[in-house]
């Protein structure tokens, strides 16, 4: 992905994140997942709906790589069913971590492509995916 390009997408992320601060109802799961060494303390919410992710929201501080990954993972896991978020998530992992991922399933979360040059960055970028894989993994339990 050009640089230009990279930098944009994840400046518009940042500055119009996605379904931040977004009402939501009993029916979401919550989980918060922070950065000890940082500002980052973001609240992440799913609507999980027959297997499949209806919804997600967010709120809190983060950076702007943090809110930036935030608002692309949810623009790109709503409508997955559980077993392809986690598929998603595993290359997206994989990318930052500099490991063999399918950059075909990442759609725009492709801007942090070169991520792991930055190595104190990679936290910020994976933040809200853990916050994610904690909620699936406990949906996963109840099913």
């Amino acid at each position: 992905m050009d640089e230009n390009i990279r930098r944009e997408l994840i400046m518009e992320h940042y500055q119009n994140p996605r379904n931040k601060g977004k009402e939501i109802d009993e029916t979401y799961q919550k989980v918060n997942t922070n950065n000890a060494s940082c500002i980052d303390n973001l609240d992440i919410y799913v609507k999980v709906e027959d297997k499949k992710i209806k919804d997600i929201a967010f709120d809190g501080e983060a950076c702007a790589i943090s809110t930036a990954s935030c608002s692309m993972m949810i623009t790109n896991l709503i409508g997955k069913t559980i077993q392809e978020a986690y598929e998603y998530i595993e290359n997206f992992e994989r990318m930052v971590e500099e490991k063999p991922y399918d950059e075909n399933i990442l759609e725009s979360a492709l801007a942090f492509n070169e991520i792991y040059k930055q190595n104190n960055r990679k936290n910020c970028a994976l933040l809200p995916y853990k916050g994610i894989r904690q909620i699936l993994d406990q949906l996963k339990e109840d099913i």
